[in-house]
This record gives structure tokens, sequence and C-alpha cells, in this order.
């Protein structure tokens, strides 16, 4: 292994949590292509500078907390990233029951004040728009119901 590449790839897991993908996408713009690839990934997970179990939990709350998407988004986002099905569920995990529905319930309340007037096609653009951050739409709806009673 090239010291200095080994140096620049160490910097680049030390700065964040990344997945294996992101890694591999950075090794190979530094040219680093191939079994040396593996080399690397196995060095950096060996070291503990890469773990995908930490960079999922990880995406997970910042997305949740930061961001306020929901399931469905977050799935597809680490999917996208070719994150094990097993670290997703195990991350999602983490997110309580209780804690998602109060994330949705404030969301809700605050598209809905939004509206000047909550009629058919203001709920239609509060649903499109919660659902596009990734909260399931039927439990969208039911929130929407639940408020403007």
């Amino acid at each position: 292994m090239e010291s200095t590449i080994k140096s620049k790839i160490e910097n680049f897991c030390a700065y964040q949590e990344r997945c294996h993908q992101d890694v591999i996408n950075k090794l190979n713009k530094l040219g680093v292509f191939g079994d040396e690839v593996d080399e690397y990934i196995c060095y950096l997970i060996d070291e503990k500078f890469l773990s995908e179990t930490r960079f999922t939990e990880a995406f997970v709350r910042g997305k949740f907390n930061i961001n306020n998407w929901g399931k469905v988004k977050i799935k597809n986002e680490l999917k996208a990233k070719k994150i094990s099905d097993w670290n997703i569920a195990n991350a999602l995990k983490l997110r309580e029951d209780k804690e998602y529905s109060q994330k949705l319930m404030s969301l809700c309340i605050k598209e809905i004040s939004k509206e000047p007037k909550i009629d058919i096609k203001s709920r239609e653009k509060i649903i499109r728009r919660l659902s596009y951050k990734g909260w399931e739409v039927d439990k969208v709806i039911e929130f929407i119901n639940q408020l403007t009673k």
C-alpha cells in the first residue's frame, strides 16, 4: 500500500463516517483499482476507520434529526449506497416509534400552519411534501385527519 494514498484515505474516513461505496469511489479517484481496493478496505476496517454499522447509525440519526427525513427516504438512500438490509433495519430500529410519531406530528402541524385554508388541494400538497421527504403516506394522512377535525 502506498503511504500517501493510505494517509489520504485515512483522513477521508476520519473526517466523517463513510460507507464502503464512498471509500471505493474515493480510492478509484486516487487511481486505486481491483484487489488493491480490497486491501485498503480491509486495512481501514481493521484500524477502525471504516464501519458500515457506525456509518448507517450516523446517517439515520442525521437525516432524521436534521433533514427531517422519514424511514422510506432514509432506507432508499442507504440502499443506493449498497448498505446491507441488516444494517438498515438495525439503524432504523434506533428511531423509537414514539419519537418518530412525534416528529411526524410536528412536521404535519408545521405544514398545516403554512396553508391559509385546509381543503383537498392543500391536503394533497402537504401529503406530497411529506411523502417526498420519505414519510409514510398512510401515517401522514392519519395525522392530517387528526389535526384538521
